[in-house]
């Protein structure tokens, strides 16, 4: 078993299976060759990122543990999650587009009668270990064995909330090709998922999968798994196209203005999966808010409301100090002023972007009331001319 040396004891011991793999040889020349990697490590558009908290740590533990801020970020009740059955899924949609957000970043879309899975995550805590990190606020709506047959799954990037050991080595036992973003495949080479099974692409890259083009395209974030963070494997946001119609997800990734260029190359989309949960001014540059996410979302459709936008990233782990419903009432909000069409399922109901979206506030009847204190007094500027207010970007205040 591979390890890693204690810099004390000078003991090796062993390495969780769960950090996965670092790349080497072939893999490792790749990344070395890619117009984004530089200075030994991938560099993210638009500059430096800062990847790690910042402001004062004494700050960040006070909100972190306050007693009234820990209670606010779960809910008060289970969670209502539809019960997805195969029935569901084996009625192919009228539209040619359904989707099920399955939680957090997991999304199954159907696209013109092929079948493709965003970032699974059916792990029990999002965590190198069983036994600590966060855990789940809801069950996951379906058995990922009752799912039914995949065409392609695609990881946006290797974090434990959006690659998941147990749900890849899951889906290594089955026919699906798995999507990557550059060097993560050698994580899923560790874990059993044949090389021949793996589309690993650099940013700006394509591939074809069973007759859909899939094309990672830049995101702001970073990587890593193990105790050390080498950033050697790449992050990205994914478009995926059918022959009538197209669907972007988001990954994590910070506002950056190459939102407008990804839309302007491969939109306008259908539907566009926007992660704007787990946002803090701790770290403004590798998250976004809601009115982040909406401007994301407008700026991929190409400055208008267009399409209908899914929230990602939210309402099953808690990943930062905001309440855990704030995410769907602020964008709720903020969409709403907008014009832009935001579809708010529960975990596990499918919709079909054309047809009846899901847009009642679910959460409430487990949440807290939500303050909108991003909101300004009215005459404020308004943000890329969509009506919607001067929001607060940078999270909680």
């Amino acid at each position: 078993m591979a390890g890693f040396r204690s810099p004390s004891s000078g003991l090796r011991t062993p390495r969780p299976a769960a950090f996965g793999a670092d790349p080497t040889g072939e893999r490792m020349a790749r990344i070395r060759r890619s117009p984004h990697f530089r200075d030994g490590v991938f560099q993210n558009p638009g500059g430096t990122a800062r990847t790690r908290p910042s402001g004062s740590a004494r700050e960040f533990a006070k909100i972190y543990f306050d007693r009234e801020s820990r209670l606010r970020r779960a809910p008060g009740g289970p969670i209502p999650v539809h019960a997805t059955t195969l029935a569901d899924l084996a009625r192919p949609p009228a539209t040619g587009l359904r989707l099920t957000w399955m939680g957090h970043s997991s999304v199954l879309a159907e696209i013109d009668g092929r079948r493709v899975l965003f970032d699974p995550v059916w792990g029990e805590r999002c965590s190198p270990f069983p036994f600590a990190g966060p855990k789940r606020l809801h069950p996951v709506p379906v058995p990922l064995a009752a799912l039914g047959p995949v065409d392609v799954v695609v990881i946006s990037h290797d974090h434990y909330d959006h690659l998941d050991m147990p749900t890849i080595k899951a889906l290594a036992g089955t026919d699906t090709l798995f999507a990557v973003p550059l060097g993560v495949g050698a994580h899923l080479e560790h874990w059993g998922v044949p090389a021949d099974r793996l589309r690993e692409l650099d940013w700006h890259e394509s591939t074809r999968v069973a007759g859909l083009t899939l094309t990672a395209t830049p995101a702001r974030h970073f990587c890593g798994r193990g105790l050390r963070n080498t950033q050697h494997t790449l992050w990205a946001s994914w478009v995926v196209a059918g022959e009538e119609h197209r669907v972007y997800h988001s990954g994590d990734t910070g506002y950056f203005d190459g939102f407008r260029d990804i839309g302007a190359a491969h939109g306008p989309f259908d539907a566009t999966m926007i992660q704007l949960g787990a946002y803090s001014r701790f770290w403004p540059d590798i998250h976004m808010t809601p009115a982040e996410g909406l401007r994301a979302h407008l700026d991929l459709q190409g400055g208008a409301p267009a399409g209908v936008l899914l929230p990602i990233h939210w309402g099953t782990f808690n990943l930062a100090p905001h309440a855990w419903a704030e995410p769907g009432e602020w964008t709720k909000d903020a969409a709403g002023e907008a014009g832009q069409a935001v579809a708010f399922p529960r975990p596990g109901e499918p919709f079909e972007p054309a047809g009846e979206v899901p847009v009642e506030a679910w959460w409430r009847a487990v949440s807290e009331p939500v303050a909108h204190a991003w909101r300004r007094p009215r005459g404020a500027e308004d943000v890329a001319g969509t009506g919607v207010g001067d929001l607060d970007l940078a999270g909680e205040r």
